[in-house]
């Protein structure tokens, strides 16, 4: 005579398999292909920086394979980090997007109820030209400091910088539209703006023209000045040593549906900072590695530099 199983058993051995099967689907986790030193995805090399290792550590702590998908954010006025990441991760295109700057403008429910798809990897005609109705996000814990720090030419050598205000009397470059754009146009009123050049994102090379002399300093993400290092190890360019004292940390964002994974990531973040793997993984990735601070999601970042 055969025994039947009680409703709640079957309820409970369909969890076990659903948990099971989880547990061995990968990971989703979208990176910039050309974030040096943080992600960098290019034929012919094998994938590198300081998220793709982290990547690898937490899916690890997780029990789960990694899956990166690949994805290419323009430099330029028009584009939106946010709304890049969020029609990634409302398009099912990955469950996490690695390396997002925590403010609270960056999190906000976006302001449109649509965007368009960055382009990835195996993206097709049809996904560069459809819009994705977009979701509210959730961030992980921050597992990294980012601040812009003032970067000095071979003419300014020397030159010490304690503030913002030490830079008068150079010649500044600066990319339009930028967070750097906004501190040095807005300081002190505008005390620098006859200093100023403006170069365009994605057009011209700013820390090129740096190490030409054709000026004197600039003030960029301390990340970009260590890519620029790592690849220009000749550079005549060198980091003053300043860090603007408004920066933001970066961390995981996910979908605000999508709880429980952020809480699992925030378990491995945070076991692995404290065995002390993810400053490892910076200096193997030559990063800078400066560990969060608080706040841990920056406020109104423009209306801080205004105040300034």
């Amino acid at each position: 005579m055969r025994r039947r199983l009680a409703p709640w058993n079957v309820a409970a051995v369909l969890a076990a398999l659903t948990a099971a099967h989880a547990a061995d689907d990968p990971l989703k986790i979208c990176l910039d292909e050309d974030r040096p030193p943080l992600s960098m995805h290019h034929k012919g090399t094998p994938d590198s920086g300081f998220d793709v290792q982290l990547a690898q550590a937490v899916t690890e702590r997780m029990g789960r394979p990694l899956k990166i998908q690949w994805f290419e954010s323009k430099l330029d006025e028009d584009s939106s980090p946010q709304l890049e990441a969020n029609a990634l991760l409302s398009d099912g295109r990955c469950s996490l997007v690695g390396g997002y700057a925590l403010t609270t403008d960056s999190l906000v429910k976006p302001g449109m109820k649509t965007a368009r798809l960055p382009d990835f990897a195996g993206a097709t005609r049809e996904d560069r030209r459809r819009r994705v109705a977009l979701g509210v996000l959730s961030p992980s814990q921050p597992y990294v400091y980012s601040p812009m720090t003032v970067v000095v030419g071979p003419k300014a050598q020397g030159r010490k910088i304690n503030d913002i205000g030490d830079l008068a009397g150079l010649r500044l470059a600066i990319e339009s539209g930028s967070l750097g754009d906004a501190v040095l146009m807005t300081f002190e009123k505008g005390r620098l703006i006859d200093s100023i050049t403006h170069l365009v994102p994605g057009r011209d090379d700013l820390l090129g023209a740096l190490n030409r002399g054709d000026y004197d300093a600039t003030l960029i993400d301390l990340a970009r000045f260590d890519a620029h290092r790592a690849a220009h190890p000749d550079t005549a360019i060198t980091a003053s040593g300043y860090y603007y004292p408004i920066g933001a940390n970066r961390g995981y964002v996910g979908l605000a549906s999508d709880g429980a994974l952020i809480d699992a990531v925030n378990k491995a973040l945070t076991a692995l900072a404290a065995e002390g793997k993810i400053a490892e993984f910076g200096k193997q990735a030559g990063l800078t590695y400066l560990p969060p601070r608080e706040p841990a999601i920056l406020g109104d970042v423009w209306m801080k530099i205004i105040q300034r």
